[in-house]
């Protein structure tokens, strides 16, 4: 986790995820942080006056956002830190920004959403979530990384098309020094047998070797509303969850697993997109 990228609007939320960041970058990390300008789209038959006003307006949003990142590196003692401040879509550019500096890990702030405007709308941090080349830690409060004891990690016990996603997952697990909870929520629409469960846990567990472990079966009506009650029955620190990164109808009619736990639950969410085959 050596270039960990903070998209940064200066919310509390997204304040607690550069703290966050900072904490966990302490050892030889670099934090770069991001500020996105979203002004409106201007039309070819506006005249060059409004152009001026709005390249002064992005002079002007500019200098304002590189000083309020001054005052907060200055106020958390940042020293090893990158900061920009550029114009556009504010998930296009991130996800540029993290493919282009090779980003290890995101950490962005979010308040969550629901109803309408989690389907219609959505929130930027859902998008990277879905998008990012990188592991995405989302979290609304500050935690400290200390407090990262147990992990869970609900999965499909698939192990084809797995091993990416399980190798990180692993260096997560080394990183905070956590014990593993290797997740199966039974749902009555996607029940199985305790008996086949337990021996898919074990062929998962034996194939990716995983160590410092445990092996749950947890009995709930959805499988999100058993994930996050479990989360909270057993007080893990953090969620680990690989998502498909669906896109347009089909991830609006089937939603996304991990994009629901994001918008759901309190504490830091770390979730990595799958990338399917050519």
């Amino acid at each position: 986790m050596q270039k960990i990228l903070v998209p940064c609007d200066f919310s509390p939320q997204a304040i607690n995820a550069f703290r966050f960041a900072l904490d966990i970058a302490k050892a030889n990390g670099k934090i770069h942080l991001i500020n996105v300008v979203e002004l409106p789209v201007l039309h070819d038959s506006i005249l060059m006056p409004v152009l001026s006003f709005e390249q002064q307006m992005l002079k002007d949003l500019r200098k304002k956002a590189t000083d309020r990142f001054k005052k907060l590196a200055d106020k958390y003692s940042a020293k090893n830190i990158k900061t920009s401040v550029v114009m556009g879509a504010t998930s296009r550019m991130i996800l540029d920004y993290i493919k282009k500096n090779k980003i290890d890990l995101v950490v962005m702030g979010t308040q969550g959403s629901s109803g309408l405007r989690e389907l219609v709308v959505g929130s930027n941090t859902e998008k990277i979530v879905r998008n990012s080349a990188a592991p995405v830690i989302a979290v609304k409060k500050y935690f400290k990384p200390g407090s990262i004891k147990n992990i869970v990690f609900p999965n499909t016990l698939d192990t084809e098309g797995q091993k990416d996603l399980v190798m990180k997952v692993k260096t997560l697990q080394a990183f905070f020094k956590a014990r593993l909870h290797l997740l199966w929520v039974n749902t009555p629409a996607d029940f199985s047998q305790d008996i086949v469960t337990r021996q898919r846990m074990k062929d998962f567990v034996k194939h990716f070797g995983l160590k410092n472990y445990t092996s749950n079966i947890f009995n709930d009506l959805y499988e999100e509303q058993g994930i996050i009650n479990f989360t909270r029955m057993i007080n893990a620190g953090m969620i680990a969850m690989g998502t498909h990164g669906r896109k347009g109808l089909v991830h609006a009619i089937n939603g996304s697993l991990a994009e629901d736990i994001v918008n759901h639950v309190e504490g830091p969410i770390w979730t990595y997109t799958i990338r399917r085959k050519p």
